[in-house]
Protein backbone atom coordinates (compact mmCIF):
# COMPACT_ATOMS: atom_id res chain seq x y z
CA UNK A 1 0.00 0.00 0.00
CA UNK A 2 1.67 3.47 -0.88
CA UNK A 3 0.02 6.66 -0.07
CA UNK A 4 0.90 10.49 -0.99
CA UNK A 5 -0.25 13.73 -0.74
CA UNK A 6 -2.66 14.89 -3.40
CA UNK A 7 -1.88 16.91 -5.76
CA UNK A 8 -3.65 19.22 -8.26
CA UNK A 9 -3.41 18.88 -12.00
CA UNK A 10 -4.15 22.10 -14.59
CA UNK A 11 -1.73 20.80 -17.64
CA UNK A 12 -2.71 19.07 -20.60
CA UNK A 13 -2.94 15.28 -20.11
CA UNK A 14 -0.40 12.95 -21.32
CA UNK A 15 -1.51 10.01 -23.58
CA UNK A 16 1.42 8.06 -24.51
CA UNK A 17 3.96 6.09 -22.45
CA UNK A 18 6.90 8.30 -23.21
CA UNK A 19 5.32 11.70 -23.45
CA UNK A 20 6.10 14.48 -21.42
CA UNK A 21 4.31 16.97 -19.43
CA UNK A 22 6.38 20.17 -19.49
CA UNK A 23 6.63 21.08 -16.21
CA UNK A 24 8.71 17.71 -14.61
CA UNK A 25 8.56 19.35 -11.16
CA UNK A 26 5.96 16.87 -10.00
CA UNK A 27 8.05 13.85 -10.63
CA UNK A 28 10.52 11.89 -8.04
CA UNK A 29 13.74 12.40 -9.49
CA UNK A 30 17.05 10.30 -8.41
CA UNK A 31 19.47 12.36 -10.76
CA UNK A 32 21.27 14.26 -7.86
CA UNK A 33 21.81 11.45 -5.72
CA UNK A 34 25.24 10.17 -6.40
CA UNK A 35 27.70 7.94 -4.68
CA UNK A 36 31.25 8.05 -4.19
CA UNK A 37 33.33 5.50 -5.93
CA UNK A 38 34.18 3.91 -2.97
CA UNK A 39 31.02 2.91 -1.66
CA UNK A 40 29.62 2.59 -5.48
CA UNK A 41 32.40 -0.20 -6.16
CA UNK A 42 32.39 -1.39 -2.57
CA UNK A 43 31.10 -5.33 -2.51
CA UNK A 44 31.46 -7.60 0.73
CA UNK A 45 34.38 -9.50 0.13
CA UNK A 46 35.16 -12.91 1.02
CA UNK A 47 36.22 -13.40 4.74
CA UNK A 48 35.75 -15.59 7.62
CA UNK A 49 32.56 -14.25 8.57
CA UNK A 50 31.32 -16.12 4.87
CA UNK A 51 32.94 -19.17 5.83
CA UNK A 52 30.46 -19.10 8.59
CA UNK A 53 27.74 -17.85 6.96
CA UNK A 54 27.52 -14.33 8.80
CA UNK A 55 28.51 -10.85 7.84
CA UNK A 56 31.22 -8.66 9.66
CA UNK A 57 30.17 -5.25 9.96
CA UNK A 58 31.86 -4.27 7.10
CA UNK A 59 30.40 -6.59 4.75
CA UNK A 60 26.61 -5.14 6.15
CA UNK A 61 27.93 -1.83 5.22
CA UNK A 62 29.07 -2.92 1.50
CA UNK A 63 25.80 -4.74 0.95
CA UNK A 64 23.68 -1.96 1.53
CA UNK A 65 25.53 0.61 -0.27
CA UNK A 66 25.85 -1.86 -3.20
CA UNK A 67 21.65 -2.35 -2.82
CA UNK A 68 21.38 1.51 -2.93
CA UNK A 69 22.83 1.48 -6.24
CA UNK A 70 21.27 -1.56 -7.82
CA UNK A 71 17.81 0.27 -6.17
CA UNK A 72 19.09 4.05 -8.39
CA UNK A 73 20.01 1.99 -11.91
CA UNK A 74 16.55 0.38 -11.48
CA UNK A 75 14.89 3.77 -11.57
CA UNK A 76 16.80 5.24 -14.11
CA UNK A 77 15.55 2.04 -16.09
CA UNK A 78 12.07 3.22 -15.45
CA UNK A 79 12.91 6.90 -16.49
CA UNK A 80 14.30 5.46 -19.30
CA UNK A 81 11.26 3.78 -20.55
CA UNK A 82 8.69 6.67 -18.96
CA UNK A 83 10.93 9.31 -21.49
CA UNK A 84 11.45 7.18 -24.52
CA UNK A 85 8.83 4.02 -24.77
CA UNK A 86 11.51 1.22 -24.04
CA UNK A 87 14.23 0.67 -21.99
CA UNK A 88 17.92 0.98 -23.78
CA UNK A 89 19.87 -1.87 -24.26
CA UNK A 90 21.77 -3.00 -27.75
CA UNK A 91 20.79 -2.45 -31.02
CA UNK A 92 18.62 -4.46 -33.13
CA UNK A 93 21.55 -6.26 -35.18
CA UNK A 94 23.34 -6.62 -32.26
CA UNK A 95 20.12 -8.93 -30.49
CA UNK A 96 19.73 -10.64 -33.38
CA UNK A 97 24.01 -11.78 -33.69
CA UNK A 98 23.70 -12.31 -29.66
CA UNK A 99 19.88 -14.58 -30.49
CA UNK A 100 21.88 -16.66 -33.18
CA UNK A 101 24.93 -17.57 -30.52
CA UNK A 102 22.36 -18.93 -28.42
CA UNK A 103 20.19 -20.58 -30.21
CA UNK A 104 23.39 -22.20 -31.79
CA UNK A 105 24.32 -23.22 -27.99
CA UNK A 106 21.27 -24.49 -27.27
CA UNK A 107 21.52 -26.80 -30.41
CA UNK A 108 25.25 -27.70 -29.79
CA UNK A 109 24.12 -28.43 -26.36
CA UNK A 110 21.22 -31.01 -27.36
CA UNK A 111 23.49 -32.54 -29.84
CA UNK A 112 25.83 -33.37 -27.73
CA UNK A 113 23.45 -34.36 -24.54
CA UNK A 114 22.15 -37.21 -27.40
CA UNK A 115 25.85 -38.74 -28.44
CA UNK A 116 26.62 -38.37 -24.78
CA UNK A 117 23.72 -40.36 -23.71
CA UNK A 118 24.21 -42.90 -26.24
CA UNK A 119 27.90 -43.77 -25.68
CA UNK A 120 26.85 -44.06 -21.43
CA UNK A 121 24.15 -46.11 -22.34
CA UNK A 122 26.52 -48.62 -24.25
CA UNK A 123 28.90 -47.61 -21.39
CA UNK A 124 26.04 -48.98 -18.56
CA UNK A 125 25.28 -52.24 -21.05
CA UNK A 126 29.08 -52.99 -21.54
CA UNK A 127 29.52 -52.67 -17.54
CA UNK A 128 26.32 -53.38 -15.68
CA UNK A 129 27.20 -51.45 -13.14
CA UNK A 130 24.36 -49.59 -11.48
CA UNK A 131 26.35 -46.49 -10.89
CA UNK A 132 26.83 -45.83 -14.30
CA UNK A 133 23.20 -46.62 -15.50
CA UNK A 134 21.93 -43.79 -12.25
CA UNK A 135 24.55 -40.96 -14.18
CA UNK A 136 22.70 -42.63 -17.59
CA UNK A 137 19.71 -41.92 -15.69
CA UNK A 138 21.12 -38.10 -14.95
CA UNK A 139 21.56 -37.77 -18.77
CA UNK A 140 18.49 -38.98 -19.69
CA UNK A 141 16.89 -36.12 -17.45
CA UNK A 142 19.15 -33.14 -19.48
CA UNK A 143 17.55 -34.87 -22.94
CA UNK A 144 13.59 -35.08 -21.42
CA UNK A 145 14.08 -31.56 -19.90
CA UNK A 146 15.01 -30.25 -23.18
CA UNK A 147 12.54 -31.83 -24.84
CA UNK A 148 10.11 -30.57 -22.69
CA UNK A 149 11.75 -26.77 -22.91
CA UNK A 150 11.11 -27.31 -26.69
CA UNK A 151 7.83 -28.66 -27.05
CA UNK A 152 6.81 -26.15 -24.03
CA UNK A 153 8.21 -22.88 -26.27
CA UNK A 154 6.71 -24.55 -29.12
CA UNK A 155 3.21 -24.25 -27.70
CA UNK A 156 3.22 -21.01 -26.38
CA UNK A 157 4.18 -19.36 -30.09
CA UNK A 158 1.15 -21.52 -31.25
CA UNK A 159 -1.49 -19.18 -28.93
CA UNK A 160 -4.68 -19.67 -29.25
CA UNK A 161 -7.23 -16.88 -28.04
CA UNK A 162 -10.68 -18.53 -27.57
CA UNK A 163 -9.37 -22.01 -25.98
CA UNK A 164 -6.58 -20.05 -24.35
CA UNK A 165 -7.42 -16.87 -23.73
CA UNK A 166 -4.59 -15.51 -21.36
CA UNK A 167 -2.13 -17.59 -23.34
CA UNK A 168 -0.41 -20.97 -22.67
CA UNK A 169 3.06 -20.26 -21.08
CA UNK A 170 2.10 -21.84 -17.61
CA UNK A 171 3.03 -25.45 -19.25
CA UNK A 172 6.37 -24.89 -18.83
CA UNK A 173 6.60 -25.12 -15.27
CA UNK A 174 3.11 -27.85 -15.40
CA UNK A 175 5.60 -30.10 -18.00
CA UNK A 176 8.82 -29.46 -15.75
CA UNK A 177 6.62 -30.86 -12.57
CA UNK A 178 4.85 -34.12 -14.62
CA UNK A 179 8.34 -34.13 -15.76
CA UNK A 180 10.08 -34.41 -12.30
CA UNK A 181 7.68 -36.58 -10.78
CA UNK A 182 8.24 -39.24 -13.20
CA UNK A 183 12.34 -38.61 -12.78
CA UNK A 184 11.54 -38.99 -8.72
CA UNK A 185 9.94 -42.97 -9.74
CA UNK A 186 13.08 -43.97 -11.34
CA UNK A 187 15.40 -42.37 -8.76
CA UNK A 188 13.65 -44.41 -6.28
CA UNK A 189 13.48 -47.48 -8.42
CA UNK A 190 17.74 -47.11 -8.71
CA UNK A 191 17.78 -46.77 -5.06
CA UNK A 192 15.78 -49.91 -3.88
CA UNK A 193 17.56 -52.00 -6.85
CA UNK A 194 21.20 -50.54 -5.47
CA UNK A 195 19.71 -51.48 -1.63
CA UNK A 196 18.76 -55.37 -3.43
CA UNK A 197 21.89 -56.09 -4.66
CA UNK A 198 23.96 -54.85 -1.93
CA UNK A 199 21.41 -57.02 0.48
CA UNK A 200 21.52 -60.29 -1.87
CA UNK A 201 25.17 -60.50 -2.29
CA UNK A 202 25.02 -61.77 -6.21
CA UNK A 203 27.29 -62.52 -8.28
CA UNK A 204 30.55 -60.13 -7.97
CA UNK A 205 31.58 -57.11 -9.80
CA UNK A 206 34.28 -57.75 -12.02
CA UNK A 207 34.97 -56.23 -15.27
CA UNK A 208 37.57 -57.69 -17.82
CA UNK A 209 40.26 -55.00 -18.76
CA UNK A 210 38.39 -54.04 -22.34
CA UNK A 211 35.43 -53.79 -20.59
CA UNK A 212 37.22 -51.65 -18.16
CA UNK A 213 38.90 -49.71 -20.93
CA UNK A 214 35.64 -49.30 -22.74
CA UNK A 215 34.19 -47.78 -19.87
CA UNK A 216 37.02 -45.75 -18.53
CA UNK A 217 37.43 -43.77 -21.93
CA UNK A 218 33.54 -43.56 -22.48
CA UNK A 219 33.05 -41.99 -19.18
CA UNK A 220 36.59 -39.54 -19.89
CA UNK A 221 35.76 -38.54 -22.64
CA UNK A 222 31.71 -37.73 -21.50
CA UNK A 223 33.02 -35.59 -18.92
CA UNK A 224 35.49 -33.71 -21.04
CA UNK A 225 33.08 -33.04 -23.52
CA UNK A 226 31.08 -31.71 -20.89
CA UNK A 227 33.39 -29.70 -19.09
CA UNK A 228 33.85 -28.20 -22.57
CA UNK A 229 30.65 -27.51 -22.97
CA UNK A 230 30.12 -25.98 -19.59
CA UNK A 231 32.70 -23.47 -20.48
CA UNK A 232 30.96 -22.32 -23.72
CA UNK A 233 27.89 -21.85 -22.34
CA UNK A 234 28.97 -19.60 -19.49
CA UNK A 235 30.42 -17.30 -21.73
CA UNK A 236 26.64 -16.48 -22.52
CA UNK A 237 23.95 -13.96 -20.70
CA UNK A 238 20.81 -15.55 -21.34
CA UNK A 239 19.44 -17.68 -18.98
CA UNK A 240 17.92 -20.58 -20.59
CA UNK A 241 21.88 -20.91 -22.16
CA UNK A 242 23.14 -20.83 -18.19
CA UNK A 243 21.06 -23.32 -17.44
CA UNK A 244 22.58 -25.61 -19.79
CA UNK A 245 25.76 -24.41 -18.39
CA UNK A 246 24.38 -25.57 -15.03
CA UNK A 247 23.36 -29.10 -16.33
CA UNK A 248 26.93 -29.74 -17.51
CA UNK A 249 28.35 -28.93 -14.85
CA UNK A 250 25.70 -31.51 -12.64
CA UNK A 251 27.00 -34.31 -16.29
CA UNK A 252 30.36 -33.66 -14.74
CA UNK A 253 29.99 -34.14 -11.34
CA UNK A 254 27.93 -37.80 -11.29
CA UNK A 255 30.25 -38.83 -14.48
CA UNK A 256 33.16 -38.73 -12.26
CA UNK A 257 31.30 -39.61 -9.46
CA UNK A 258 30.22 -43.03 -11.34
CA UNK A 259 33.05 -43.87 -12.64
CA UNK A 260 35.15 -43.75 -9.25
CA UNK A 261 32.23 -45.60 -7.62
CA UNK A 262 32.92 -48.33 -10.93
CA UNK A 263 36.58 -48.58 -10.40
CA UNK A 264 36.44 -48.72 -6.65
CA UNK A 265 33.66 -51.69 -6.74
CA UNK A 266 36.10 -53.13 -9.26
CA UNK A 267 39.32 -53.18 -7.52
CA UNK A 268 38.27 -52.97 -3.64
CA UNK A 269 34.49 -53.84 -2.60
CA UNK A 270 31.69 -54.83 -4.77
CA UNK A 271 29.15 -52.92 -2.36
CA UNK A 272 30.80 -49.40 -3.45
CA UNK A 273 28.73 -49.59 -6.98
CA UNK A 274 25.40 -50.06 -5.23
CA UNK A 275 26.20 -47.16 -2.54
CA UNK A 276 27.78 -45.06 -5.82
CA UNK A 277 24.36 -45.14 -7.53
CA UNK A 278 22.69 -44.76 -4.19
CA UNK A 279 24.38 -41.20 -3.95
CA UNK A 280 23.79 -40.34 -7.54
CA UNK A 281 20.11 -41.04 -7.14
CA UNK A 282 19.46 -38.76 -4.09
CA UNK A 283 21.62 -36.16 -5.76
CA UNK A 284 19.05 -36.52 -8.73
CA UNK A 285 16.15 -36.27 -6.61
CA UNK A 286 17.32 -33.66 -4.84
CA UNK A 287 17.89 -31.77 -7.54
CA UNK A 288 14.56 -32.48 -8.95
CA UNK A 289 13.20 -31.50 -6.03
CA UNK A 290 14.04 -27.89 -5.88
CA UNK A 291 12.81 -27.35 -9.27
CA UNK A 292 9.36 -28.50 -8.16
CA UNK A 293 9.69 -26.28 -5.57
CA UNK A 294 10.52 -23.69 -7.83
CA UNK A 295 8.03 -24.64 -10.20
CA UNK A 296 5.69 -24.55 -7.71
CA UNK A 297 5.65 -21.47 -6.50
CA UNK A 298 5.57 -19.88 -10.02
CA UNK A 299 2.36 -21.43 -10.20
CA UNK A 300 0.79 -20.72 -6.78
CA UNK A 301 1.59 -16.84 -7.23
CA UNK A 302 4.53 -15.66 -5.27
CA UNK A 303 4.96 -12.00 -4.44
CA UNK A 304 7.65 -9.87 -6.32
CA UNK A 305 10.73 -9.30 -4.42
CA UNK A 306 10.48 -5.86 -2.73
CA UNK A 307 12.89 -3.96 -5.30
CA UNK A 308 10.83 -4.93 -8.14
CA UNK A 309 7.63 -3.49 -6.76
CA UNK A 310 9.79 -0.21 -5.74
CA UNK A 311 10.86 0.15 -9.07
CA UNK A 312 7.11 -0.57 -10.30
CA UNK A 313 5.94 1.92 -7.52
CA UNK A 314 8.72 4.43 -9.29
CA UNK A 315 7.27 4.17 -12.59
CA UNK A 316 3.65 4.15 -12.32
CA UNK A 317 4.64 7.42 -9.71
CA UNK A 318 6.12 9.17 -12.84
CA UNK A 319 4.09 8.14 -15.23
CA UNK A 320 1.55 11.57 -14.92
CA UNK A 321 0.90 14.54 -12.87
CA UNK A 322 -2.54 13.62 -12.30
CA UNK A 323 -2.28 10.66 -10.53
CA UNK A 324 -3.21 11.65 -7.08
CA UNK A 325 -1.93 8.45 -4.92
CA UNK A 326 -0.84 4.99 -5.44
CA UNK A 327 -2.99 2.96 -3.60
CA UNK A 328 -1.80 -0.65 -4.39
CA UNK A 329 0.98 -2.42 -6.25
CA UNK A 330 1.23 -6.22 -6.56
CA UNK A 331 3.21 -8.15 -8.56
CA UNK A 332 2.64 -12.06 -8.76
CA UNK A 333 4.46 -14.90 -10.34
CA UNK A 334 1.53 -16.46 -13.06
CA UNK A 335 3.95 -19.07 -14.67
CA UNK A 336 7.17 -18.14 -15.30
CA UNK A 337 6.27 -14.24 -15.66
CA UNK A 338 4.83 -12.25 -13.33
CA UNK A 339 0.72 -10.47 -13.21
CA UNK A 340 1.04 -6.96 -12.40
CA UNK A 341 -2.15 -4.91 -10.54
CA UNK A 342 -1.69 -1.53 -10.26
CA UNK A 343 -4.90 1.09 -8.56
CA UNK A 344 -4.28 4.76 -8.89
CA UNK A 345 -6.48 7.32 -7.91
CA UNK A 346 -7.45 10.12 -10.25
CA UNK A 347 -9.12 13.20 -9.58
CA UNK A 348 -12.78 12.80 -9.06
CA UNK A 349 -14.05 15.29 -11.45
CA UNK A 350 -11.95 14.23 -14.66
CA UNK A 351 -13.30 13.23 -17.87
CA UNK A 352 -14.04 9.02 -18.80
CA UNK A 353 -11.90 9.93 -21.85
CA UNK A 354 -9.05 11.50 -20.16
CA UNK A 355 -8.97 8.69 -17.35
CA UNK A 356 -9.35 5.69 -19.62
CA UNK A 357 -6.12 7.08 -21.83
CA UNK A 358 -3.93 7.64 -18.88
CA UNK A 359 -4.56 4.27 -17.21
CA UNK A 360 -4.39 2.38 -20.78
CA UNK A 361 -1.21 4.16 -21.17
CA UNK A 362 0.07 3.29 -18.02
CA UNK A 363 -0.93 -0.34 -18.66
CA UNK A 364 1.39 -0.57 -22.18
CA UNK A 365 3.98 0.96 -20.14
CA UNK A 366 3.56 -1.68 -17.41
CA UNK A 367 3.43 -4.53 -20.33
CA UNK A 368 6.76 -2.94 -21.93
CA UNK A 369 9.22 -4.53 -19.27
CA UNK A 370 10.21 -8.15 -20.15
CA UNK A 371 9.46 -9.83 -16.69
CA UNK A 372 5.53 -9.06 -17.42
CA UNK A 373 3.17 -11.05 -19.16
CA UNK A 374 0.02 -8.96 -18.18
CA UNK A 375 -0.96 -5.71 -16.23
CA UNK A 376 -4.09 -4.63 -14.79
CA UNK A 377 -4.93 -0.83 -13.96
CA UNK A 378 -7.63 0.07 -11.53
CA UNK A 379 -8.59 3.73 -11.57
CA UNK A 380 -10.33 5.20 -8.47
CA UNK A 381 -11.19 8.58 -7.01
CA UNK A 382 -10.44 7.41 -3.48
CA UNK A 383 -8.07 5.83 -1.56
CA UNK A 384 -9.97 5.52 1.79
CA UNK A 385 -12.23 2.30 1.02
CA UNK A 386 -11.55 -1.26 1.87
CA UNK A 387 -9.66 -3.51 -0.38
CA UNK A 388 -12.14 -4.55 -3.24
CA UNK A 389 -11.14 -8.53 -3.41
CA UNK A 390 -11.17 -9.49 0.11
CA UNK A 391 -9.25 -13.26 0.99
CA UNK A 392 -11.73 -15.42 2.55
CA UNK A 393 -10.53 -17.08 5.15
CA UNK A 394 -11.04 -20.37 6.49
CA UNK A 395 -12.19 -21.01 10.05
Amino acid sequence: MVETVARESDEELSLLPHQSNGDQSWRLNFDGFQFSPEHKDKKPSPSLHDCLGVLGPEDNVAEYYQQQVEMLEGFNEMDALAERGFIPGMTKEEREDLARSETLAIRISNIANMVLFAAKVYASVRSGSLAIIASTLDSLLDLLSGFILWFTAFSMSTPNPYQYPIGKKRMQPLGILVFASVMATLGLQIILESIRTMVSNEDEFNLTKDQERWVVGIMLGVTLVKLLLMLYCRTFTNEIVKAYAQDHFFDVITNIIGLVAVLLANYIDDWMDPVGAIILALYTIRTWSMTVLENVNSLVGRSAAPDYLQKLTYLCWNHHKAIRHIDTVRAYTFGSHYFVEVDIVLPANMALQEAHDIGESLQEKLELLPEIERAFVHLDYEFSHKPEHAQAHAF
